[in-house]
């Protein structure tokens, strides 16, 4: 289609569309194996928008593609037409009703962020999925979402009261329950809905019809089904059915995925909130078989989830930083273990289901072990089965867990045998195959571990898929049970309910949509199963040559293909942790860490440059990356963009020349060293208004921002008066005089230095660059020349354990992460990490030692709140700030869920960031600040943070160290 005609289109939307290169790469893809390019990515800001887009999709042949989160696992997000993104724009909660326990939305809300504002009416939406801090109650619709709460509280089927929808025509039509009247009263218009409701009565209204979909279609009793249109359900009511139940065309669209109508405005049926009291008990197993036995007893007991891990997936939680500490209910190496949660409004009746499922278990006798949590605890096992889906990704090199015959679901009772007959299917193909998910519904996400880059194995991603879709038709279950049909299994749906169901479909299809532009290619007419993969099949991949050492990955391709399109960074603010601070205040999928890591990936692969990061594309999708690493810990793949982000700044730069302001930023600790000669001067001019100005003119600086001021300070010589006054007691350490500290912010040596003499340790000093502002701007030549020196000179220090202690975080855990890359000599960069330590680390490891102790500190009564550094979130953790500030008996100390700072070193400096820089601040950081008390303590560790703070607030944040030093006695 020529340019001209979509941005004519562009410019009649109230919202936006894209057609540029790096916008349609970023929506080819989503949470499945496939990849199509569109034509050009929609944002409608209203109802006129989504009908002028239809009205141009009819006139001109093409389809639209609705999305939400794009976390679709069978690839129903992907499509050569128009991407229609909801996401930006249809985001309102319109009314909760709390008599009739109802609520009406868009599209675009988020399940969890629903729940949130649902909470003061003691209601909330009950089907939960492991996408559910980001997936949309839209998408929700389209894929008939589960989740794990569904053998309580029902599918997402189960819970739409009305739909409104703009049919293919451009009318505007409302699906909700009406009569056996009213429904031939719907029969009579002249219209396109009265069309519906006419030819849905001709073909249902049909004992012959009735039968045929009753004998092919899947058990009733499986609740999850989602295989083609749902028109089972449609036979269980007053029109067509013996039932007093209305008719409601809801049932057809949800799970339609959006081949049908497009929906504007949801309304749904909610659920008291859950009891107050929960437990959970984990029963662990030798073998799968064991586990499986015990489903169907198991689901006597009333549970609100009935979930299973196998050792696949628990053993990718060893791995994952975040994940680790989640497996303390783990004993043993289990093949299989069940999650069995129980719920009370009291201590006696929770206590009376537990001792129910525990006789259950003890009955078969399979277990051999059984963890009974509560509390946060639940939270945190819940928190490790959800993350299975990306953590899959973390296998190395190609061969993935690949996500084609992961949805079978089939009745309870034919659980254990339907798993017996799939395991032979897997020793059929050589296949030690991934069993995880909702076992208490018959369904579990079974995957085949397949590289999809070969066609031999693409060939097995057919013949597996077609097996185990012949497989569980034996068992009359559904091969679509939560994740929906898609590209990757509408093909099999004929096989699935019969030729003569699915030409049923095919017919439902036409009249709500006889031009097809609705979708194309799912659920009817679908795409081939096994093209339009994500990966092109043979092709020699390029040699792409790094500086940092990407082989733990296999190179930074694979690095970047770990992204299996979760989601994971699409959560907002409003959910706990920081991935990504730049999208949750853009709303924009380039700032994602998915954005990054597939556009990376994409331009890689295709680019025909010697440099192929040379493109404008990958300089723009990485423009507003923080570099704050929550993604390197939060995506449960790992994928780390801080690092991805360095290297292409570098190999950006070698190829397009450094930029005077990079320049500036890279070696600002040679112009900090510099003007702490003549600091009297320097700062000087720093605060000069004119001078400062012309300063940060000539060099981009955001004009509201102050420049640091530098310092001059003789560190030895302050040691040195202080050892001589105390005798040492408590052993050798090192402090770390950083870049930052050593010119920025000499009071926190000078305090640490007071601290840890007059607590009696041996201490002597380390100065060292840690290369911090290097690796920030893409100077990887320099920042290795650094850390090559560093690692040469802290290795004696380490050959005797020395322990060395750092107070900024951004310079000491360079140790423990960019240096392994930066360096050949792995064992002493391993010894340098596992003896380097953030002061508050150290000090928290004294603390419950009982080397430290409260007697040593005052008694006086303060209340602090702390603000982390997001590398301190992402390699270490908060509770070790927390335990120090903590120690005085009378400090009251919380840790602010704060979320990134935003000023991110260098990036809030820099005047086109400012505004975003202050917008991330402004989501969690600075209201919590500016509601604290003036006597408050503000405690933050990261220079930049406590920068940022006096910019977004003007409060002065203290670092521990300090905070530390004032309590003590």
């Amino acid at each position: 289609m020529e340019k001209i005609v979509l941005e004519e289109l562009g410019n009649a939307l109230e919202g936006n569309l894209r057609i540029d290169d790096l916008s349609k790469t970023l929506y080819a893809t989503d949470a499945s194996v496939y990849r199509k390019i569109p034509m050009a990515v929609a944002f409608p800001k209203s109802i006129s928008d989504i009908k002028k887009l239809i009205s141009f999709a009819t006139e001109n042949k093409i389809g639209l593609i609705p999305r939400t989160a794009g976390t679709s696992l069978a690839g129903q997000c992907v499509g050569e037409g128009i991407v229609v993104d909801v996401s930006k724009n249809f985001t309102k909660i319109l009314h909760v009703d709390k008599e009739k326990r109802q609520v009406t939305l868009q599209p675009g809300v988020i399940r969890d962020e629903l729940n949130l504002h649902l909470k003061p009416y003691g209601l909330f939406f009950g089907p939960n999925t492991s996408t559910s801090n980001r997936c949309m109650i839209g998408g929700m619709v389209g894929n008939n979402s589960s989740g794990t709460t569904s053998i309580q509280y029902g599918v997402t089927r189960d819970k739409i009261v009305s739909l409104k929808t703009i049919l293919s025509d451009g009318s505007e039509v409302e699906f909700k329950d009406i009569s056996k009247e009213e429904f031939h009263k719907k029969m009579e218009l002249e219209t396109l809905e009265g069309l519906l409701y006419k030819n849905i009565y001709n073909e249902l209204n049909n004992n012959l019809v009735k039968e045929e979909i009753t004998k092919e279609f899947p058990k009733p009793s499986i609740h999850r089904r989602n295989t083609g249109y749902a028109v089972d359900e449609l036979l269980d009511n007053v029109v067509f059915g013996d039932s007093k139940k209305p008719f409601n065309l809801c049932n057809l669209l949800s799970g339609s995925e959006g081949t049908l109508a497009f929906t504007t405005e949801i309304t749904v049926t909610l659920d008291d909130l859950p009891p107050a009291l929960s437990a959970m008990v984990i029963t662990h197993y030798n073998s799968l078989e064991d586990c499986l036995t015990d489903v169907a007893p198991l689901m006597e007991n009333n549970l609100h989830l009935c979930e299973m891990m196998d050792k696949v997936i628990l053993d990718c939680t060893k791995n994952n930083r975040e994940q680790l500490a989640n497996r303390f209910f783990v004993d043993g190496d289990p093949e299989a273990l069940l999650m069995l949660q129980v719920s009370s409004n009291t201590e006696e009746g929770l206590e009376q289901q537990i001792q129910r499922v525990l006789k259950t278990v003890k009955k078969s006798n399979l277990s051999y072990a059984e963890a009974i949590l509560k509390g946060e605890d639940i939270a945190k096992a819940i928190t490790l089965r959800k993350a299975g889906l990306g953590l899959l990704a973390n296998l190395v090199g190609d061969k993935k867990a690949v996500a084609c015959i992961e949805d079978t679901a089939v009745a309870v009772e034919d659980l254990k045998d339907f798993i017996g007959e799939f395991t032979l299917i897997m020793q059929k193909y050589d296949q030690k195959a991934v069993y995880y998910a909702h076992a208490g519904a018959g369904e579990l996400h079974l995957r085949p571990i397949l590289n999809l880059k070969k066609s031999k194995d693409v060939g097995l991603f057919r013949d597996i898929t077609t097996d185990v879709a012949l497989l569980t038709k034996k068992y009359k279950g559904s091969f679509s049970g939560e994740h929906g049909d898609g590209i990757v299994r509408a093909e099999f749906i004929p096989l699935m309910i019969g030729d003569t169901n699915y030409q049923l479909l095919r017919r439902i299809k036409s009249y709500f949509d006889p031009n097809n532009i609705f979708n194309p290619g799912k659920i009817v007419d679908a795409y081939p199963m096994d093209v339009s993969l994500r990966y092109e099949v043979d092709r020699k991949e390029p040699e792409i040559k790094t500086l940092l050492d990407f082989s733990g990955d296999e190179g930074i391709l694979k690095a970047a293909e770990k992204c299996n399109g979760s989601g994971d960074c699409r959560k907002t603010h409003h959910m706990a942790g920081a991935m990504c601070p730049s999208y949750q205040a853009t709303k924009d999928e380039k700032d994602t860490t998915r954005g990054r890591a597939n556009a990376l990936r994409e331009f890689l692969t295709t680019s025909d440059k010697e440099n192929k990061f040379d493109s404008k594309e990958l300089k723009e999708v990485f423009d507003l990356c923080l570099s704050c690493k929550a993604c390197s810990s939060e995506c449960p793949s790992n994928v780390d963009v801080a690092t991805l982000k360095a290297e292409f700044l570098y190999q950006y730069q070698e190829a397009n020349g450094y930029s005077r302001r990079a320049k500036m930023f890279a070696h600002s600790t040679k112009m900090n060293r510099l003007g702490s000669k003549f600091s009297g001067i320097t700062n000087a001019m720093f605060t000069s208004e004119f001078i400062s100005g012309l300063i940060k003119k000539s060099s981009g600086v955001a004009k509201q921002r102050a420049l640091p001021k530098v310092s001059s300070y003789n560190f030895d010589k302050q040691l040195q008066v202080s050892s001589n006054k105390l005798s040492v007691t408590k052993g050798k350490l090192v402090i770390y005089i950083d870049e930052f500290t050593n010119y920025l912010d000499v009071e926190l040596g000078k305090d640490a230095i007071d601290v840890f003499t007059k607590l009696g340790y041996d201490v002597s000093l380390f100065y060292g660059e840690s290369g911090r502002t290097y690796l920030s701007k893409g100077f990887l030549k320099q920042a290795k020349e650094l850390a090559l020196k560093n690692i040469e000179n802290l290795k004696p220090i380490v050959a005797k354990n020395i322990p060395i202690v750092g107070l900024e975080p951004s310079a000491i855990l360079t140790f423990r992460d960019e240096y392994k890359r930066l360096s050949k000599d792995k064992e002493t960069v391993k010894a340098i990490a596992d003896n380097s330590f953030l002061v508050e680390e150290f000090l928290a490891n004294q603390i419950a030692k009982g080397i430290i102790t409260k007697d040593l500190f005052t008694t006086e009564t303060k209340e602090v709140k702390i603000h982390n550094h997001c590398h301190q979130k992402s390699l270490s953790n908060q509770k070790v700030t927390f335990d120090m500030l903590n120690l005085p008996k009378n400090y009251k100390v919380s840790i602010i869920s704060s979320g990134c700072c935003g000023m991110a070193g260098s990036f809030g400096y820099e005047e086109e960031h400012y505004e975003v820089s202050m917008q991330v601040g402004e989501l969690k950081l600075f209201p919590a600040v500016r509601a604290a008390s003036k006597e408050t303590i503000i405690a933050a560790n990261g220079t930049s943070c406590r920068h940022q703070i006096y910019d977004g607030t003007k409060r002065q944040a203290k670092h521990p160290i300090t905070i530390f030093k004032e309590a003590m006695l």
